[in-house]
């Protein structure tokens, strides 16, 4: 009798365990987001560059601490000159859907953010066929056309309704009246951006399996971020300081003038490592699928709250888009399931 109380008392613990650390990794990945937006777009920080330099440091610095000091997973080594490139490939490609994103989100709201970074099996199935010749069943094509065509659907409407706000700006300005009409909602520069960072993350998947495919060669998450977060920051260094001019003057400059800004930094950089963190714990824990579909879900929560926090205008029609988005992708990974 004490045995099986002992038994039910190790599966509650266990659940209780997996769902405070999936809880910890929705906190961790929407609460980066929002603050990348806050910093980015509503604090006027606009060096997405340095902000992903940031990010980096963070991962490369608390990645080494987890596990070389605690001993979170066994440390694997490099093992010839090769693979180091193979990882150097995939951090540059890493590095550029970091900072494509970053820039996205100072013209774009999040929920339309979120919207186009659905689209990421899109890109892999496309990338996948490409490099690897890899063809999905019939199914799994079918899927992607409600991945596409809601994205379609939300980019479209907030052209629509920027060109209209743009076209009654022009009438005013020509009859006199200078009363302001709400912010574009749409931003060519930011949806390229957006789309880029998109496809980008789909590449670095792709190219993971490529590169890494080889056992002896194959490095967990964890570790290839420890490996792949240093050769990151290498690369941002001179691109910060060639591309975002006096940067690191301004960041002193805004950090003596508001102490809260430092922290705001160091928080949101440490935020970024514990996505990479949870994200690896969440699939130990449950599996690759489940953080897929976890991975969905989070993109609507994400959605809800910075509508909530940034008061971003949003149409019946862009939700719509979303949501066809979000069900094209939840279809998607349960054909890929059947497939396997």
């Amino acid at each position: 009798m004490e045995k099986s109380t002992d038994s039910s008392r190790m599966k509650t613990s266990g659940k209780l365990f997996t769902i405070g650390l999936i809880s910890f990794w929705y906190s961790s990945n929407i609460g980066v987001i929002l603050l990348n937006k806050y910093l980015l777009s509503n604090y006027g920080f606009k060096y997405p560059i340095f902000l992903t330099m940031c990010h980096m440091t963070a991962c490369a610095l608390l990645s080494y601490i987890a596990i070389a000091w605690l001993k979170v997973v066994p440390m694997q080594t490099v093992r010839s000159r090769v693979q180091f490139t193979k990882i150097a490939t995939l951090s540059a490609v890493f590095c550029a859907s970091v900072v494509a994103g970053n820039i996205s989100l100072r013209y774009l709201p999040v929920s339309f953010n979120q919207a186009v970074g659905a689209t990421t099996p899109f890109f892999t199935a496309v990338f996948a066929y490409l490099m690897t010749l890899k063809r999905e069943g019939w199914l799994t094509y079918v899927t992607l056309i409600p991945v596409v065509t809601g994205v379609i659907i939300a980019s479209g409407v907030r052209i629509l309704v920027t060109v209209m706000d743009l076209f009654r700006l022009r009438r005013r300005r020509e009859t006199g009246d200078h009363r302001t009409v709400g912010e574009p909602s749409f931003h060519l520069f930011g949806f390229l951006m957006c789309v880029g960072a998109t496809a980008a993350r789909a590449l670095k998947t792709v190219l993971q399996g490529i590169l890494l495919s080889s056992e002896a060669e194959k490095l967990n998450s964890m570790n290839l971020l420890m490996y792949m977060a240093p050769i990151a920051v290498v690369c941002l260094i001179p691109a910060a300081l060639i591309m975002e001019k006096n940067v690191v003057g301004i960041t002193i400059a805004l950090a003596k003038e508001d102490t809260k800004f430092i922290w705001y930094l160091l928080f949101n950089s440490t935020l970024a490592y514990f996505v990479n963190l949870t994200n690896f714990l969440v699939t130990k824990h449950t599996s690759a699928l489940t953080l897929q579909v976890l991975g969905n879900a989070k993109g609507a929560v994400a959605v809800v709250i910075s509508i909530l926090i940034f008061r971003n205008p949003v149409t019946v029609t862009g939700m719509l888009g979303y949501c066809l988005t979000v069900i094209g992708v939840v279809l998607y990974s349960e054909a890929k399931k059947r497939n396997k």
